[in-house]
Parts: C-alpha cells; structure tokens; sequence
C-alpha cells in the first residue's frame, strides 16, 4: 500500500478538521479557537504541546528512537477579512472572515501527518510541528522568530507547504533559491499649501507632486534595478482633496513593492525615498515617506530543496514533481523562518477545476479534501527521510 493510501484511511478525521476550522475561521493573532483544537488534537496524539509564542502559536513535538537531530515542519492557522460566498455547510460563520488561502486545509495536512507519524513512529530524532498564526498581512512568522522559535525547538532545517490552485492534485512543484518575493510596504504623506483651484500659483499642490513621483519610481525598475533580475513598485491607493474647486494641503500615496534579492529590495527602498524627498522639495513641499519592510523574499536553500524534491518524488513519482517552477511575486512570511535556519517551501496541487481551481483570496475558494492524503504524506515521507531509523 502506497503512503497515500495508507493515509486516506484518516483522510475522513482529516476532511472533518479541515471543514471545522474553515467554519469558524479566525485572523491574524486571534486564533484562540482553532490554536485550541490543534493544541487539542496534538495532546490526543501523545505529544508534548507547547503554546504562547505569537500570541496564538502552538507548536507540538514529537521524539522517536534515540537520535538527537530535529526539523521543524510548519503550517499557517490563520484567516482572510473577506465575506464568504460559498453556501456549502462549513461555509464560514463569523461574519467578514473566511479561510480563502488554504490555511485550514495545511493544518489538517500537517495535523494527519502528526497524527499518523504518533501512530506509526517509524523515524529517529525529534519532528517539531510548528502552527503559526498571522501569516495574512502580520507576519506571524517573524513574531514567532523573533520569540525565540528555534532556540526553544532547535532544528537543523525548517519547512513549509501552500496549496496551488491550477495544479493537479497529486503534483508539486518548487526551485531552489528565489520562490517567493519580499513583501514590502509604503506610506508618502506630501503637505502642500492649499488653495482656490481657479488660481494654482498661489498654491502647492500636492496633487501634482503626488503624480510626478508616482511616475518617476517607476523609473526605478526601468533604470536602476539590473534587467535581469526582478522588481515591481505599486502605488495602490490616492487621497486627497474634498472638493473640485479647492486645491488640497496633503496628499497621501500607498502601494507595495517586490523583489526577489534583499539588494534590490535596499536598491527600491534607497530610490523610492530619495525620489520622493527630493522632488516634494523641488514642488516646495514637504514629505514623510514610510517603508515597512513585512515579508522578506522566501529564498529555499539547495540541500533542503533537495531532501524535499525526493520526498515528493518519492510520495507521487518524479513526472509529477516540477523542480523548477517559476518564482510568485506573491510573498510568504516564511521567508523569515528559512532566513534564521536552511530549509524549503514547495507548492501541492488544489486541483485544475471546478472550486479546486478557484484561487486564493477569493471569496468562492474553498481547499480541495482530496488533497489532504498528498500533503500528510509528503510531510511523513520528508520525516521518515531526514531523520532515518537505524539499523538494527
């Protein structure tokens, strides 16, 4: 019997976890009710649970044999501010949350694979299963490091999964280096003088200022950043202003920046400020430029790629393994658990059609259940790999 057949023998409890916690779903910190049904189900499964770390974080770790080497294997908890309108019966319950990432089914995946690695402790060493909250917009992942994760559960390498809508079930797909891009985040305030809109030049205007820098940092992709590598600057939100005939005092400019190399990402934050101070002051204005710098880039590093590229040939075979999937501007706070210790993130098919298809962040997805067997096993196949049993 293949590991994923042996798996679908708890695919039932793991399909009834999942629909739970996409039912009550719950956002960034406020996980109290789904970190009680892991912390719960974990102590079920005869394993030491630990709690407190980012607020809501749960982290169960289980030891078999003798050996003293460990990995971390983490899944994200967390929910979207978004109103479901799927109408299925674990359609969410709490109003304006709803699980539109998959959060819920990599938790049931991680929680089938802690299950039946309990069950069946066929490894040596320690497997730390690792529950982050936050993962949507407040880096639960960096608080969780900052905490002091990997003091508490030393490990010699880390790793992460995400479901893909539009590839099949029963696929993978991952790359060494670069996967997924930083995530950073920016804020210009440009005060002006106001002014009657029939006569400018007794004004500043920080609308006009506010449409030439928006332009020109465009100038920073198509001049300062190398061609051959990556960078997208979005300027996503604009006000100013309260009427048509009066020119305003403020103007304020937010939007989102990418990369893949944390240089670039130096390279776009040093522009995008020198731009923005230098030309509010040409317009004789004044600006306050905020950069938050959210999610670093989720860069794998070569040996763990490889340990999950075999664990993943070895659960589906290697024609359903993609190795060199091209990198997501989309970004993933797990960058900043692969920047304190080596590890990977790789991607598992949500399926090609019908609502395995729909993406994330919409608010008719809903995770595929057929792929809950897939991912348990490619954690237990990764366990059973990295951390051998002797021989007898």
């Amino acid at each position: 019997m293949s590991l994923i057949d042996d798996l679908k023998a708890i695919q039932p409890e793991m399909t009834e976890w999942r629909r739970d916690i996409h039912k009550h779903p719950e956002t960034a910190f406020e996980e109290v009710r789904t970190a009680d049904k892991v912390a719960e189900l974990l102590e079920g499964f005869g394993m030491e649970v630990h709690r407190g770390l980012a607020k809501t974080g749960v982290v169960g770790s289980l030891k078999a044999g003798t050996g003293n080497r460990a990995i971390g294997l983490r899944a994200d908890m967390d929910a979207l501010d978004l109103t479901e309108l799927n109408t299925f019966d674990h359609a969410s319950v709490n109003d304006g949350k709803m699980h539109a990432c998959g959060h819920d089914g990599h938790t049931a995946m991680l929680l089938g694979a802690a299950c039946h690695l309990s069950r069946n402790p066929d490894f040596d060493g320690t497997v730390h299963f690792i529950f982050q909250p936050a993962e949507e917009n407040l880096a639960g992942g960096r608080v969780m490091v900052q905490e002091g994760l990997f003091e508490r559960f030393p490990v010699e390498a880390v790793y992460g999964m995400h479901n893909w809508p539009g590839m099949e079930i029963g696929t993978f797909a991952v790359r060494e280096g670069p996967m997924m891009a930083s995530a950073d985040f920016f804020e210009l305030t440009l005060t002006g003088r106001g002014g009657h809109g029939a006569y400018p030049h007794m004004s500043r205007d920080p609308v006009l200022a506010a449409a030439h820098i928006i332009t020109a940092w465009q100038s920073i992709v198509a001049r300062n950043v190398d061609p051959m590598k990556a960078a997208v600057i979005s300027a996503t939100e604009i006000k100013s202003g309260f009427t048509g005939n009066v020119i305003p005092e403020t103007a304020y400019i937010q939007g989102t920046t990418r990369t893949f190399d944390p240089k670039v990402q130096d390279l776009v934050e040093e522009r995008m400020r020198a731009i923005a101070t230098s030309m509010a002051e040409g317009f004789g204005m004044t600006a306050e430029f905020d950069y938050q710098r959210r999610y670093c880039p989720t860069i794998n590093s070569a040996e763990e790629t490889g340990h999950a590229i075999a664990a993943a040939t070895a659960v589906v075979g290697a024609d359903r393994v993609n190795t060199n999937v091209t990198p997501h501007m989309g970004a993933e706070d797990f960058g900043w658990m692969l920047q304190a210790r080596p590890g990977c993130y790789i991607f598992t098919g949500n399926g090609t059609g019908g609502q395995g298809g729909c993406e994330v962040h919409n608010p008719n997805y809903d995770f595929n259940d057929n792929a809950l067997p897939v991912g348990a096993a490619y954690w237990v196949q990764l366990v059973q790999m990295q951390l051998p049993q002797k021989a007898a």
